[in-house]
């Protein structure tokens, strides 16, 4: 396997020779320890906060924003930066914001934002919760495929809230709708790799919360259904079309597309115990003694 530059060098840094070591270990002990660096973490689920090693720092309201889109769309030049946060203004004025925020934020001293000539970042060193989120889905989306999640990916997907809620700047909505459909493409993923592997109660509950969150979602509801059928569960998996069915007619008058029809079709269950779905969505009615233990 190769091994990237760092895991190289570090390799290397600690294969120095032994004498190197024993001759600067006494050096090293007399020598007074500097004080940790601080541990700063961005946070804008559901709303902003700075953490200083694990404290609420104070930031003025145009730092905050400032940090904000540079968390969420990474390094950019300062006229980028400018027209964005205040979109109203003239070049001339927003880059006078975007002056009057940066130097208020750099007169705390904090180190979060990272100056290169007309370039602004965040520091290297600043952890964030929405990066760790992204991270897991997108492992989720585009990692092995059957490898299965890890419990705290699943806790991390089910328990991420709404993007900075309360701030309606476009840039926030946009990047709000972003996290929130690779956060359901995620759980519906989830899902499914728990359902393979045998997992059905942890799939069961991931697929119902991706439904809870987008009631309108067919493909979230095909995975609640999909999770029943497994179990061979026929009743509660029809009875999950029903509901999407009835909720969809009443807030878009429109049915379930055949697909979610056809996934309910391919199962070979006792129609005379569970109602059949047609093309129309209806039903036949059950027969009495509808199985019990199915409900």
């Amino acid at each position: 396997m190769r091994r990237s530059p760092l895991s190289a060098a570090q390799g290397q840094s600690s294969a120095a020779a032994p004498e190197a070591r024993d001759h600067g270990t006494q050096a090293q002990n007399s020598e007074p320890t500097s004080p940790p660096a601080p541990e700063f973490r961005v946070c804008l689920l559901p709303s902003w906060r700075l953490m200083r090693d694990q404290v609420e720092v104070e930031v003025p309201g145009t730092a905050r924003r400032l940090i904000a889109l540079i968390t969420l769309v990474g390094s950019r030049n300062r006229s980028y930066l400018a027209g964005t946060l205040w979109p109203e203004r003239s070049d001339a004025q927003a880059q006078a914001n975007l002056r009057s925020a940066l130097s208020r934020l750099l007169a705390r001293n904090l180190g979060v934002v990272r100056v290169s000539r007309d370039v602004l970042a965040l520091a290297p060193h600043v952890t964030v919760d929405v990066h760790d989120v992204v991270r897991c889905a997108e492992d989720m989306l585009y990692g092995e495929p059957n490898k299965p999640p890890t419990p705290e990916q699943i806790l991390r997907l089910l328990h991420a809230d709404d993007l900075l809620t309360g701030w309606y700047d476009e840039w926030v909505v946009t990047a709000r709708e972003r996290l929130r459909q690779l956060r359901l493409h995620a759980l519906e993923a989830v899902s499914a790799r728990l359902a393979d592997a045998g997992r059905h109660v942890e799939a069961l509950d991931t697929a119902l919360v991706c439904a809870d969150i987008a009631p309108l979602r067919e493909s979230a509801h095909r995975a609640v259904i999909r999770v029943h059928l497994l179990e061979r569960n026929y009743t509660e998996a029809v009875r999950q079309f029903h509901r999407y069915r009835e909720l969809l007619k009443a807030e878009l008058g429109i049915e379930p597309s055949p697909e979610i029809r056809r996934l309910l079709r391919t199962v070979d269950y006792d129609r005379s115990v569970v109602p059949a779905v047609n093309r129309t969505g209806s039903s036949s009615k059950p027969r009495k003694g509808d199985a019990a233990g199915n409900r």
